[in-house]
């Protein structure tokens, strides 16, 4: 891997990874995640120091597997979306999600969107 700049490997790889660091209602303070890249993370009080650590996490992390294992899962940074994907359910699930949609007067694609956009604003 090349280093890009001033960056060294391992930063310029870490990089390539999603950081999110958001509210949490629930624990009271700052939680910062790297999807896709490990489980857990960090949190604190202070958004600014919880993306420093977690960027920290994430170097470090990067570092490590590159050392155990020489290789890195798919990067999440900068992904680009189509806007479709399958979701497969039992037949119960899709019947049951069918007549609720045709309940409200909606297409089941419109019913599940509004249910997923829903989902993400709890």
């Amino acid at each position: 891997m090349k280093t890009t700049g001033t960056q060294t490997p391992v930063k310029a790889a870490a990089a390539r990874y999603l950081k999110i660091v958001e509210w949490s209602d629930e624990d009271g303070c700052f939680v910062g995640r790297a999807p896709g890249l490990f489980y857990g993370g960090c949190h604190g009080a202070d958004e600014t120091r919880v993306f420093r650590q977690l960027r920290k996490l994430v170097e470090q992390h990067v570092a490590e597997l590159l050392s155990r294992k020489g290789r890195l899962p798919p990067a999440t940074a900068g992904k680009t979306y189509s806007g479709k994907f399958i979701v497969r359910v039992g037949p119960a699930l899709h019947q049951k999600a069918a007549v609720k949609a045709l309940n409200r007067g909606e297409s089941l694609n419109q019913f599940v969107a509004e249910a997923i956009a829903s989902y993400g604003s709890e």
